[in-house]
């Protein structure tokens, strides 16, 4: 079996035992759940309903604001208690819509099956664009946005990412092995709008029993392909699943159209369809609770459901909490808040006790290269981390520090434990203001 694969990268044990036996489990909604104007890449959605007001379970209560923004929508039934400074998962407080819940009423979405042959591309951008879908791999891009590539960048490729690289995260490969119809028909959709010359499914090889059950219903899909991935981090970046599927990369501070490729999540597929043929917007989604917890499950919950309640939905915590964190354990975001809400792009909360909480003495260089034969932008991050140690921001930029994507690789196989990726964040940020 040929396995596709990319340069560098690491493979970090991938715990995906704790939750991907645990099929997704629709959760009763908090007593207050919590949703962020700033949940998507771009201006934040505005509010258009009034404190008090009654919602119900899908309704918009915010529109767009901008040409890069999306609505949002209620995930409950209940009333609007008004606007809070509320923590981010993403970092900081943000303006949240706090909306009590209604016990009596959460009803779950119901609706027929459209017909959807008749929809022009228009039509079926204009539908995610309502629906308030972003990109649920975790970046949050806007999708209607993302439907639309300059008309001179010609797709050959539409790249489907069921990789899901991120260790112990399991919420795509179960949707993949529970939706996966319906998450066929949501690709089917994107690609009657990108028009592409082919069509790739792509699954790392840690999920073979996931990529028999898409073989098994894209059949009827004669331009649909399964591509089989080394099981390696991270695989699930845009720019690696290009190179991998394509042999080709993506020109440095260029995106996938540049190389002729459009990359679209499972999470986000399957959202498209929803909406498309259900008219349903995006107010819930399949978050991954797992780690130091009694239970890992996956759960099917009302976007805006603060952490700590699916922490005790998963049967609380083993040992002394010492870390929540939004995502995985590479990329993930550890929280100050326990309390923050999930949003559009949650794919995970991982719990961390005492004694996996690593604290190592920081060491120095030893030049190992190490970071430099993993790096998957082919950096050379020793080199950018000793020009940050000395100020030296030109000179990080030159050598490609913005160019980093922050997957953690590098930090990970560093035997002198040098926190490398908050370095390069560090640096970025300093670019950034000097610019400003």
């Amino acid at each position: 079996m040929r396995l596709l694969t990319f340069k560098g990268g690491v493979h970090p044990e991938d715990k995906k035992e704790l939750a991907g036996f645990a099929p997704i489990e629709r959760i009763k909604p908090p007593e207050i759940v919590y949703l962020p104007l700033s949940q998507h890449t771009g201006v934040p959605s505005k509010p258009i309903i009034e404190k008090k007001d009654e919602v119900e379970v899908g309704m918009k209560i915010a529109e767009s604001n901008g040409k890069l923004s999306v609505p949002l929508h209620s995930s409950v039934a209940g009333v609007y208690m008004g606007l809070v400074n509320y923590p981010h998962p993403l970092g900081g407080r943000k303006l949240a819509m706090k909306i009590k819940v209604d016990p009596e009423r959460t009803e779950e979405w119901k609706s027929e099956e459209k017909e959807v042959g008749t929809l022009s591309n228009k039509d079926i951008i204009k539908i995610v664009k309502e629906s308030g879908i972003v990109g649920m791999g975790g970046a949050a891009f806007p999708t209607f946005f993302k439907m639309q590539p300059p008309p001179d960048k010609k797709i050959a490729d539409l790249i489907i990412n069921g990789a899901e690289c991120e260790p112990y995260l399991t919420a795509d490969y179960r949707l993949m092995i529970e939706r996966a119809e319906d998450i066929l028909k949501g690709i089917d959709i994107i690609r009657r709008v990108i028009n592409p010359d082919r069509v790739w499914i792509a699954i790392e090889s840690n999920k073979m029993d996931a990529v028999e059950r898409m073989k098994e219903v894209s059949s009827s899909y004669p331009s649909f392909n399964i591509s089989i991935h080394k099981t390696k981090y991270p695989q699930g970046s845009e720019k690696q699943l290009v190179q991998a599927v394509k042999r080709q990369e993506v020109p440095e501070g260029g995106l996938p159209f540049d190389a002729g490729a459009y990359v679209q999540n499972i999470g986000t597929a399957l959202a498209v369809y929803e909406a498309v043929c259900y008219s349903k917007p995006l107010y819930e989604r399949v978050v991954t609770v797992t780690g130091s917890v009694r239970d890992p499950s996956n759960f099917l919950v009302p976007i805006g459901t603060p952490f700590d309640y699916l922490i005790e939905e998963a049967g609380g915590v083993i040992g002394t909490l010492m870390k929540v964190i939004n995502g995985g354990p590479m990329m993930g975001i550890a929280q100050v808040y326990p309390e923050v809400p999930v949003i559009k792009g949650t794919t995970g909360i991982l719990i961390q006790n005492r004694e996996e909480v690593f604290s190592g003495i920081v060491g120095p260089c030893i030049r190992c290269a190490a970071c430099i034969d993993v790096c998957p932008m082919c950096l050379m991050p020793t080199e950018i981390n000793k020009s940050i140690e000395t100020e030296n921001f030109d000179k990080a930029e030159e050598m490609g520090v913005l160019s980093c994507m922050e997957c953690g690789g590098c930090a990970y196989v560093c035997p002198s434990n040098i926190p490398l990726v908050q370095q390069f964040k560090y640096a970025k940020n300093e670019i950034m203001k000097r610019r400003k």
